[in-house]
């Protein structure tokens, strides 16, 4: 986007076109497109690279999550009236280079653009294009109850966060977060006659996770659990509550033989590995936004972390990449101190279309810092949109609903044009 393109509205604002986004994100220019809406007003409908920022949380939320102050940030809302707002919040911060969609949400719209709802589109657009290019095995709720009630050799992985597994979780199943599942998994199932099942609340983080495995080359037959406990609920079938079943700890020889299958599945997807020199001429390259991910769980981050890097579990950050890092072209940097996690995350990161890096490095050699990721709490019960899939009380047709929409992702991203994804 050249500055040609822009017009003055004002003596403080410039303005971009939906063709002027559409550009940039075709060619890989850096660009933050951010909706200033309330988080329910944005999950009706928005660009699939938007990134959600309220006009209240601009304060709190845009210096992390927009770290590099000239960077292109177009604003926009849908009429509200938020975005002119919002433009003199982020110039105050500091932000050069701010303006605003002009037309607004609609001006897209008539474009003739695509609009995704719901939150974390692209990465659970993502997901399902994995499914229809891998053919992902799964297997449906009852199949799965089937097995239960049989005892059967089983071992159901929940690969989403802790604090939903806790919330409510399937049968016998044990929490393991996405990017564990390679590092842990063989740990849990030993026999490789034993069947993997993983499991989320609804459909990506299952499709991601069980596919990791797959791509790791575990010689267990491995399934996702059809349309996570989302299906389960519709199949009729009950959940259990207040679960804290964990993975054990890996042992040596199983951290190092996930670490040589993760490391390969990494290379495939293209992803470069780089050490404390290239990490410092990263940083040093004002031009580029650069964001630092330690991708292991906070109580593990706690306990000892890299300077500079924030902490995101790295299925999360697969699956909100939009949260983590909103500035579409910019580079990614994760790393862990086993090494599985920071491999098979910046695979799915790679495959998202991301420049990313594995810091490998010697972490007895660091002084480590201590303490929680820095980045600012919950934004609370306001403007926020219900996922269907959180807590035990949604309705059967918000559930199916939710799942449709799922299903014609793939349709939508062809529609679109501008997501440059790939699978291995």
């Amino acid at each position: 986007m050249t500055t040609e393109t822009l017009d003055r509205t004002s003596d403080r604002t410039l303005t971009a076109t939906p063709q002027d986004i559409r550009r940039a994100l075709l060619v890989g220019s850096e660009i933050a497109l951010i909706d200033v809406r309330e988080e329910h007003e944005f999950a009706q409908g928005h660009p699939l690279f938007a990134a959600q920022i309220p006009l209240r949380r601009i304060d709190e939320e845009a210096r992390w999550r927009i770290p590099r102050l000239d960077t292109p940030v177009i604003i926009y809302d849908d009429g509200e009236g938020l975005a002119r707002k919002a433009a003199v919040r982020f110039e105050g911060l500091g932000y050069t280079d701010v303006r605003e969609l002009e037309g607004g949400l609609n001006a897209w719209r008539e474009a003739g653009y695509e609009l995704f709802e719901d939150v974390n589109s692209y990465s659970k657009a993502f997901g399902e294009l994995v499914e229809h290019r891998r053919h992902t095995p799964s297997l449906a709720a009852e199949e799965v109850q089937a097995l239960i009630r049989e005892k059967a050799d089983i071992a159901i992985l929940d690969a989403r966060r802790y604090d939903e597994y806790n919330t409510m979780s399937i049968p016998t199943g044990t929490s393991v977060p996405g990017a564990e599942l390679v590092l842990r998994a063989r740990t849990i199932a030993p026999d490789p006659d034993t069947t993997i099942i993983v499991n989320c609340a609804g459909r990506t983080r299952s499709i991601i996770g069980t596919q990791s495995l797959v791509n790791a080359g575990l010689p267990n037959p491995i399934f996702a659990l059809r349309n996570g406990t989302i299906g389960w609920t519709l199949a009729g079938q009950e959940l259990e509550t207040g679960q804290t079943r964990v993975a054990p700890e890996v042992d040596n020889r199983s951290a190092e033989d996930a670490r040589a299958h993760a490391r390969d599945v990494a290379y495939r997807a293209g992803v470069k590995r780089i050490g404390w020199e290239e990490l410092e001429e990263l940083k040093a390259d004002k031009a580029r936004t650069l964001y630092l991910y330690d991708v292991r769980q906070p109580r593990e981050y706690e306990s000892g972390h890299l300077p500079g890097f924030r902490n995101a579990q790295g299925g999360q950050l697969v699956q909100e990449t939009d949260h983590n890092a909103p500035v579409r072209g910019a580079r990614i940097v994760v790393t862990d101190d086993i090494g599985p996690r920071a491999d098979m995350t910046a695979s799915w990161l790679a495959q998202l279309g991301w420049e990313v890096f594995v810091l490998d490095v010697d972490w007895s050699a660091v002084t480590l810092e201590k303490g929680p990721d820095g980045a600012p709490g919950p934004r609370g019960p306001e403007g926020r949109y219900k996922r269907p899939y959180e807590g035990t009380d949604n309705k059967a047709a918000a559930m199916q609903a939710y799942l449709d929409w799922e299903y014609g992702l793939v349709a939508q991203l062809e529609r679109d044009g501008t997501h440059g994804f790939f699978v291995i």
